[in-house]
């Protein structure tokens, strides 16, 4: 494998990484900022990851579009560098306006994972794009994985230790991609545009292609639906069978495992089969067939066991980027992964109240016969909307 795609994979895995490290001691350090309690923890905790989505909507545009016009080394080199003063902000942090500062600047910088997918794309021919997108989901799947099980460690060094390490970690990253990864932009492109280089532009511009804003509309479900597992799979499995944070932890790895098994080999194996555009409806099948299930499952030990099928239903997101992704020039690249990781976000700032409402609200305590399985529900619902529009899109002749 190029060093230029390990680089790429290490930098979403650090991401990634950087991400579950200060999961565990997020609660305490709200709190210990704030003077409040739980509660009040967990509402500014919404308010901090709401902030951070936006900023992600209206930034990923913005540096997707720069990194076609300068090349994805400087804005990868950069982001990177915002991303270490993000965690050093959050270690330093002593009022929840430093938090609000950190968690802004933080998902300013998330094109790390928008420009990391348009270089892959630079690195890959089209008919192997998938696979690429694959490894930067991998990628970020083992990330998630390891980072919570060190940050719970690292917590017992005191709540600013894991955003510490989080810094170290970026910062290293930042230096090898400093010695290793060269400019993949290999095309001259446009000057710089304004009107492309924000999210409402970026869309509209995009949206000229045949049947983009109905794939755009679909992405957007997809991620919609599948964001009731971080959201509220730890909720689900408290309620129905009674998990100990330890399991729901297990629970979270094999969830990652999964993903990267899934994401890093058998995405491959299943476009060489089936096609991009059969890979993704593959994704959507299972996604479904994983959200009844869950729903309705009748223990813990099944409900493990059903984690695969979810996993599975991860293939349509790689599978429909490399779709899209043959559809624009290689000078638009950054701008069309800017766009698919502001629909993302919008997702992202959709989903906390959608999911955890649901979720309250059905298991509230005055229900005679409480449903925690009522979000997957939803989500399965979604799914469904985003599978007919899938196979009604206008440009299926040309993508089967």
């Amino acid at each position: 494998m190029r060093l230029p795609v390990i680089f790429l994979m290490m930098t979403v895995a650090i991401d990634a990484m950087g991400i579950g490290l200060i999961i565990p001691v997020m609660p305490d350090l709200i709190q210990e900022v704030s003077g409040g309690g739980l509660s009040t923890a967990a509402l500014w905790g919404g308010v901090l990851a709401t902030i951070f989505a936006v900023m992600q909507f209206l930034c990923a545009p913005f540096l997707g579009h720069l990194s076609d016009i300068y090349g994805r080394r400087p804005v990868l080199l950069i982001t990177l560098a915002v991303v270490v003063v993000d965690y050093m902000v959050m270690g330093l942090a002593g009022t929840l306006a430093l938090l609000v500062i950190a968690r802004a600047l933080g998902g300013a910088a998330t094109a790390t994972q928008s420009t990391a997918s348009a270089a892959m794309a630079d690195l890959h021919p089209p008919d192997q794009r998938a696979h690429g997108f694959g490894l930067i989901g991998a990628a970020f799947g083992l990330g998630f994985v390891i980072g919570p099980l060190f940050g719970g460690l690292l917590a017992e060094l005191g709540t600013r230790a894991p955003f510490w390490a989080a810094a170290g970690l970026c910062a290293l990253n930042w230096l090898l991609g400093l010695l290793v990864f060269p400019e993949t932009v290999t095309e001259k492109t446009r000057a710089f545009s304004l009107s492309r280089a924000n999210p409402f532009g970026a869309f509209y511009a995009l949206s000229k292609l045949p049947g983009l804003t109905q794939s755009l509309l679909t992405i957007f479900l997809y991620h919609l639906s599948f964001a009731v597992y971080p959201l509220v799979w730890a909720y689900f499995g408290t309620a129905r069978f009674g998990w100990t944070p330890g399991l729901i932890g297990v629970s979270l790895g094999v969830f990652g495992v999964s993903m990267a098994v899934v994401q890093a080999g058998l995405i491959r194996l299943l476009i060489r089969r089936m096609g991009e555009a059969g890979t993704a409806l593959f994704g959507l099948i299972f996604l479904a067939i994983a959200f009844t299930a869950t729903a309705f499952v009748p223990t813990g030990a099944i409900a493990l066991a059903l984690i695969p099928l979810a996993a599975l239903g991860g293939t349509f997101g790689p599978a429909v980027s490399a779709m899209l992704s043959q559809r624009i020039g290689a000078k638009r690249q950054g701008e069309l992964q800017g766009v698919l990781s502001a629909t993302a976000a919008v997702a992202m700032i959709v989903a906390p109240l959608l999911m955890t409402t649901t979720f309250a609200w059905f298991t509230a305590p005055e229900r005679a016969a409480p449903f925690a399985g009522a979000p997957f529900v939803l989500a399965l619902g979604l799914t469904l909307i985003a599978l007919a529009l899938f196979l009604t899109r206008p440009d299926r002749a040309a993508t089967s």
